[in-house]
C-alpha cells in the first residue's frame, strides 16, 4: 500500500484531493491543515507522497519543504498551490520538490504529476516565455533576489498583516519582523506598506 499526506487548510480542496488520491491507489491518506503539523505527521506515518500547499497557516509551505529535505525525509513532495508559478516553481525545485501544479489547472494535471512522481520522474511545466517590459523584468529580478522567508513576509505584509501578527504566526520576534520589513522596502525599492501592497498586486504575489 502506498500512503499519502495532504497538507492543505481548505476543506473543499482536501475533499477533492482525497477522492483523487484514492482513485490513484493511495491508502491510507492523512491530512494536515497547518504547516507545523506536516513534519511530525511525516515522521509518524512515513507517506510515500506529500501533496503540499505553499500558503499554509502556522508555517509557510516553503519552510515546510526546506525542513522535509533538511531532515532527509524519504517522501516525494508534490506542490499544489495557487501561488504564482513564475516566482515559486524554481524555488520549490531547488528545495527538492518533485512536482509543481497550479490550483488553477484541471485536476488532471495533478493526476499526471502523481503518476510521474510515483514512476520516478519529476513534473514541472515550462514557464511562459513572454516579453516583459523593463519595469516587469526589473521587479521580477527584485523578487527573485528575496529569500524564501523574505518572500513569505512580503506577502503577509501586502495582505495587511501587522508586524506583531506576522511575528506570532511565524514564531519570530517583533524586532526580527521589523528588520525583514526594512530589508524588503530597500530590496523592492518601495517607500511604505501601501506601495508594497501595490508592488505585490502588480506582480501577482497576492
Amino acid at each position: 500500500m502506498k500512503s499519502a499526506l495532504i497538507a492543505d487548510d481548505h476543506p473543499v480542496v482536501l475533499g477533492a484531493l482525497k477522492i483523487l488520491l484514492t482513485q490513484e491507489g493511495f491508502q491510507p491518506i492523512f491530512e494536515a491543515s497547518k504547516g507545523n503539523e506536516v513534519i511530525p505527521m511525516i515522521r509518524e506515518h512515513q507517506p510515500k507522497v506529500v501533496v503540499l500547499d505553499l500558503d499554509m497557516p502556522e508555517m509557510p509551505g516553503l519552510d515546510v519543504l526546506d525542513r522535509i529535505y533538511a531532515n532527509e525525509m524519504q517522501c516525494q513532495v508534490v506542490v499544489f498551490t495557487s501561488l504564482e508559478r513564475i516566482y515559486y516553481q524554481e524555488r520549490c525545485m531547488r528545495a527538492g520538490a518533485s512536482a509543481y501544479v497550479s490550483k488553477s489547472n484541471d485536476l488532471q494535471h495533478l493526476q499526471k504529476a502523481l503518476r510521474a512522481v510515483m514512476n520516478g520522474y519529476t513534473y514541472f511545466q515550462s514557464l511562459p516565455s513572454v516579453a516583459l517590459s523593463s519595469l516587469q523584468l526589473s521587479e521580477k529580478q527584485m523578487i527573485e533576489s528575496l529569500s524564501n522567508r523574505e518572500l513569505t513576509i512580503c506577502r503577509y505584509l501586502a495582505h495587511g498583516m501587522s508586524n506583531k501578527a506576522i511575528a506570532e504566526l511565524m514564531h519570530l520576534s517583533h524586532k526580527t519582523v521589523s528588520t525583514y520589513k526594512t530589508r524588503l522596502t530597500e530590496k523592492l525599492n518601495v517607500e511604505s506598506k501601501v506601495h508594497l501592497r501595490d508592488f505585490a498586486k502588480r506582480n501577482h504575489l497576492i
